[in-house]
C-alpha cells in the first residue's frame, strides 16, 4: 500500500437557514505513505473539515475516503473508532490532555485502550524522549504551553501510528517553543516512520514538509513538491 491516504473528489456542505455553505468542493489529492505533507490556506478555507473527513470524524456530502485501505464511507462509527485507535495519531492547537490525568497516564491512555501490558514502560521512555522526564507526575494545569504539547507528541506516538494528523499544532505557542515542538515532531516522526499531515497557517513549517497542498474557499489551488524536497 504505497498510498495511505486517497481523497476523491470530497464535497462538504453546511446548511445556515435557508442557505446552504460549500466549505469544500471537489477535492481530491492522495498522500504517500510515510510521506510529510501540509494542507496550507486561510482561515475558512475548509482545513480543519478537510482533516475531519481525512480521519473519519466527519461524513462527506460527496467522494471517498480510503484510509490505511480501507473506505470510510462503509464503515460504521464503531469500526471507524477501531481504525483510528489503531492506526492514527492526532495533535491538536489546544493540545487537548485530559484535566485529570497527569502527564505519563495522558500519554499512555491509547496504549491501555489496547490493552498493552508494557504501557507504562513505553509512556515513559517517549516523555523522556520530549525531555519530560521530571514531569512524570505532573497534571497538565501544572505544564507550560509547550510542555503540554510535548505530552500531546508524546501520545500521539505512544501506539505507534500509520499516520499523523496535526492541526495547527504550534498555534497556541510562542516562535522559539514552537520551533522546538516541530523538531520533536519531525524527530519523532522520522524514527517511527509515520505519515504526517499538518494543518497550518505557518508556510515556514509548511516548506518543511515534502507536499503543499493549497486551499483556498473550499478548493484546491495548488498540490505540489516543495522546493526543498
Amino acid at each position: 500500500m504505497s498510498k495511505i491516504l486517497k481523497i476523491h473528489e470530497l464535497e462538504k456542505t453546511y446548511s445556515s437557514g435557508s442557505k446552504k455553505l460549500t466549505v469544500l468542493h471537489d477535492i481530491s489529492f492522495e498522500v504517500e505513505k510515510g510521506a510529510t505533507f501540509s494542507i496550507v490556506g486561510p482561515s475558512g478555507s475548509g482545513k480543519t473539515t478537510l482533516l475531519g473527513l481525512c480521519a473519519g470524524l466527519d461524513d462527506p456530502d460527496a467522494g471517498v475516503v480510503e484510509l490505511c485501505g480501507q473506505n470510510l464511507q462503509v464503515l460504521d462509527e464503531d469500526q471507524r473508532a477501531q481504525l483510528r485507535n489503531k492506526e492514527v495519531g492526532f495533535i491538536f492547537q489546544d493540545f487537548q490532555l485530559l484535566p485529570t490525568l497527569t502527564a505519563l497516564e495522558n500519554v499512555i491512555v491509547p496504549l491501555e485502550l489496547q490493552g498493552a501490558k508494557d504501557a507504562t514502560k513505553i509512556g515513559t521512555e517517549l516523555l523522556k524522549k520530549v525531555g519530560l522526564a521530571d514531569r512524570f507526575h505532573h497534571y497538565p494545569s501544572q505544564l507550560s504551553g509547550g510542555e503540554q504539547q510535548r505530552v500531546a507528541l508524546a501520545r500521539a506516538f505512544s501506539n505507534t501510528p500509520s499516520i499523523l494528523f496535526a492541526d495547527e499544532p504550534t498555534g497556541n505557542l510562542d516562535e522559539e517553543t514552537g520551533e522546538k515542538v516541530i523538531q520533536l515532531l519531525f524527530e519523532l516522526n522520522k524514527e517511527a516512520g509515520t505519515t504526517l499531515v499538518i494543518i497550518t497557517h505557518d508556510l515556514e513549517l509548511a516548506n518543511r514538509t515534502q507536499q503543499i497542498l493549497r486551499l483556498k474557499g473550499g478548493k484546491i489551488m495548488s498540490n505540489e513538491p516543495t522546493l526543498s524536497h
